[in-house]
């Protein structure tokens, strides 16, 4: 899936090693928001990108990785986790990569992509209150705030940069829609 600056496309077995890396030389970066910092980059490479292959296969998520000129610099997805109508888009970048737009333009063809899928009314991104870089991707690209409230208990470690607080946006999709 181009977008302008990088393409998406599926993870495959082969990028274990390129998505270790990343996240190895990410791993400043990473750990205030993201549990790919926590555990061996190797393994933690293997559960996700096994993770995505078998999520794909079962139509459970989309997860692609972001690649410039073949280069693995993080991943993106959509995930039916938020209901029967709903995606639930979420993404990373190797911190080289960051502050340059690039994860806007690849979450907006995943977007685009999500929105074009039979049976999608709304896509929705989540991050913690204090993630600022993230809640700059759905502000660029037109999702309007729909609420905020504790993170579930539970539902994964919380990682030292979080404040605890989830923000939900959301993008209607459809002949219909409206941000």
């Amino acid at each position: 899936m181009p977008c302008p600056r990088a393409e998406l496309r599926r993870w495959q077995v082969d990028d274990i090693d390129a998505v270790a890396r990343a996240i190895k030389e990410s791993h400043d970066h990473l750990a205030a928001w993201s549990t790919l910092a926590m555990g061996d980059p190797h393994e933690v490479a293997s559960e996700l990108v096994t993770t995505a292959v078998r999520e794909w296969q079962r139509g459970e998520s989309y997860k692609y990785a972001i690649t410039v000129d073949g280069l693995v610099v993080g991943g993106g997805g959509l995930m039916r986790r938020i209901g029967p109508g709903g995606l639930e888009a979420g993404y990373w970048l190797h911190g080289d990569w960051t502050g340059k737009g690039l994860v806007t333009e690849a979450v907006g063809a995943l977007v685009a992509a999500g929105s074009a899928l039979d049976g999608i009314d709304r896509i929705e991104i989540r991050h913690d209150a204090a993630n600022a870089a993230s809640a700059a991707v759905p502000r660029r690209l037109g999702f309007t705030e729909v609420g905020r409230g504790p993170a579930p208990e539970g539902q994964r470690p919380r990682m030292p940069g979080e404040s605890g607080t989830v923000v939900v946006w959301r993008k209607t999709c459809g002949p219909s829609a409206t941000a």
